[in-house]
């Protein structure tokens, strides 16, 4: 059966951005006239604690409301966090996780071969451009840029544009680090 939607899991950590980083992709989505359907996973989450999001994405109204067991896609914010969550559970051959990394070495990354793997490091472009601070520099806007360019799923432009609208910019420093992410993203 296949599904008439694409599904989208994100990994993260409290304190990240990664509710808004869903937000962002499906008002991009939405821009380019698809239905989103963003669906946090809230519980007493604390700064640093692993957080998941689940997005969808259809060119029709989705009906269904559930979490995604099943994803095409993966983003994970903290690469740190494959060791400790399952963030190729339920992931088919084939699909894609997209890893917030300085390693580009699949195999040290452990994520097995059936899958499609990219990676790009968010956090040292955040860092050098002076988006966000430590512990967590604001990456949830590259991440979805480097998403666009592995998935061909939404432009950078409305990535671009939808990140703009939530966060007016004082300088062009978001947009700078969301192209240099689209741009360094590599698939492994």
């Amino acid at each position: 059966m296949t599904k008439a939607y694409d599904e989208i899991r994100f990994h993260g950590r409290g304190g990240q951005g990664i509710v808004t980083a869903s937000a962002l992709l499906a008002q991009a989505f939405f821009y380019e006239g698809r239905y989103p359907q963003s669906v946090p996973v809230y519980g007493p989450q604390r700064r640093g604690a692993p957080v998941t999001v689940f997005l969808r994405v259809a060119d029709q109204k989705i009906y269904q409301r559930s979490w995604v067991y099943h994803p095409r896609y993966v983003v994970v914010l903290d690469g740190s966090l494959i060791k400790i969550a399952d963030v190729t559970q339920g992931v088919p051959d084939g699909g894609l996780i997209l890893v917030n990394t300085p390693h580009n070495d699949r195999e040290a990354l452990g994520l097995g071969c059936s899958f499609q793997v990219a990676v790009v490091n968010a956090d040292e472009i955040a860092y050098r451009l002076g988006l966000g601070g430590p512990p967590y520099p604001r990456i949830n806007t590259l991440m979805i840029a480097a998403f666009s360019k592995v998935t061909g799923l939404v432009s950078l432009e409305t990535v671009i544009r939808a990140a703009k609208e939530r966060f007016p910019p004082k300088d062009d420093r978001m947009e700078l680090g969301m192209r240099e992410a689209y741009e360094r993203v590599l698939l492994l």
